[in-house]
């Protein structure tokens, strides 16, 4: 995987960031989501390097081989403001004060946080798989209940920890075969791990309260994604099938907003890479 890249550990203020970077180019920052790694992006970081950007990929704080801090009782530790921070000082660290910035499922809210915290460092920014999560919980329904249960049930304390731990590889399932067998070797061993394990859950429990929180502040400052924003959502996974059309909701937070969805479940950079690849590339390049 990442043939030509480089890899090292940037050190922030409270995390040790392990990173994949290469090519050249206008940077781009592509932030997976849960449970993968950096090396979700193997196959679409080779492709936007072939049109000419240079790609970073750095695991999410306590994802993969990143760490951060132990968690805390407000769970602001591994809050999107803190994960979002981590991208920052990683791109400074790399040589880079402004870049373009794409997030898929909760590497998404760690984009859109990002965006909102720190807009001078944002050229554009593509969004995948995902709304605000003020938005989804304000849109519970049954529907949503019953087929993002896990949202609510890592939420809850200790119990997620033994459930997962006592078999990662039951409850965290992943085909080598789709995956790539080095990203599913990576994931595996990631998911594996009781500390990586807890730093996840974390992401969601922050999600729940503190995020929450921050996006409901922004909103009733009338805060708002400034630069271009690309919506893309995966046709066969459940995001048009419970909201309709993401755009519109998006419109409502964002000032310049365009998008689709990508014929692909819900790993897009695994199963379409083409497809994402070119969305991706055609935007940045706009």
């Amino acid at each position: 995987m990442f043939e030509g890249f480089e890899t090292r550990h940037v050190e922030t203020a409270e995390a040790s960031v392990f990173v994949r970077y290469g090519g050249e180019g206008p940077p781009v920052v592509l932030l997976h989501g849960h449970p993968r790694t950096s090396a979700t992006w193997h196959r679409v970081a080779p492709l936007l390097v072939e049109r000419g950007f240079t790609v970073v990929c750095p695991d999410l704080r306590g994802y993969g081989r990143s760490r951060g801090p132990a968690p805390t009782p407000d769970h602001a530790a591994h809050s999107k403001r803190a994960l979002a921070g981590d991208v920052v000082a990683v791109m400074r660290a790399l040589g880079h004060d402004r870049f373009a910035l794409v997030g898929h499922d909760r590497g998404a809210a760690v984009a859109f946080r990002l965006v909102l915290d720190h807009p001078q460092a944002v050229r554009r920014v593509a969004l995948i798989d995902c709304l605000p999560i003020s938005e989804h919980l304000a849109r519970v329904t049954p529907e949503f209940a019953t087929q993002w249960w896990h949202w609510f049930f890592f939420a809850q304390p200790d119990t997620p920890e033994r459930v997962i731990n006592a078999d990662p590889d039951a409850w965290y399932r992943g085909d080598p075969q789709i995956m790539g067998q080095e990203n599913h070797d990576e994931f595996r061993e990631a998911t594996r791990n009781p500390e990586v394990v807890r730093a996840m859950l974390e992401d969601y429990r922050a999600g729940l309260t503190v995020d929450r929180r921050h996006e409901e502040e922004d909103r009733a400052a009338g805060t708002r994604v400034t630069c271009p924003a690309l919506i893309l959502w995966s046709l066969r996974d459940d995001l048009e099938q419970l909201y309709g059309d993401p755009l519109r909701i998006w419109r409502d937070w964002a000032t310049d907003v365009r998008g689709h969805g990508i014929d692909s479940g819900h790993h897009v950079a695994e199963e379409a890479p083409q497809a994402l690849a070119a969305s991706l590339a055609d935007f940045l390049t706009a």
